[in-house]
């Protein structure tokens, strides 16, 4: 396994266009990127069809399709693979929902969004839509939900990556999941 200084290395050549970079960057992050979609997945439901392995594919496929944003370092990184692997669920939400007839998600629990788990496929769509709003009232609070929920990020890792102590992080934590709550059961 790589080191931090290794990722970093590798993600300032991708950005500067080497195109090789990705399949060097791959395994240096493959193990963290699987820890954390297992992480999530682990949450999700028992027929869920989306394997964390599969999940890890998919994010860093797309990673590599598109042009790398400006990424300081490799939690950067894991931030921007949250985001994706967000989106990698909530396209699955929807398509597994599209085949369904009515395709209507169920709605979150409060309990689910008390501590934000154990939340179903469906329920991934309701959460995403009310980050979508969180993030028009207070980008900060959205990423924060993002990077801690569907990232699995730390508070001291996400201080680091938004420039914040870790104090405004829990702060950030607490408001957004009261929010989050009040939004959510009320659909």
């Amino acid at each position: 396994m790589g080191s931090a200084h290794d990722t970093t290395d590798i993600l300032r050549s991708w950005q500067a266009g080497d195109a090789d970079a990705p399949e060097r960057l791959f395994p240096l992050v493959y193990d963290e990127l699987k820890r954390r979609a297992s992480h999530f997945l682990s949450r999700e439901r028992r027929d869920h069809t989306l394997q964390p392995t599969a999940l890890v594919h998919e994010a860093y496929l797309r990673m590599i399709d598109q042009t790398l944003p400006t990424v300081e370092n490799r939690l950067h990184f894991y931030s921007l693979a949250s985001r994706i692997m967000r989106q990698v669920l909530v396209d699955h939400a929807r398509r597994h929902n599209a085949e369904k007839r009515g395709g209507a998600a169920s709605r979150l629990s409060s309990e689910s969004i008390e501590v934000c788990s154990d939340t179903s496929l469906g329920d991934v769509l309701q959460l995403h839509e009310a980050i979508e709003q969180l993030s028009d009232l207070d980008r900060r609070k959205a990423q924060v939900v993002e990077m801690r929920y569907f990232g699995g990020l730390s508070d001291q890792e996400i201080a680091g990556i938004l420039n914040v102590s870790e104090k405004t992080v829990q702060r950030d934590w607490q408001f957004a999941k009261a929010w989050l709550y009040k939004e959510l059961s009320h659909t």
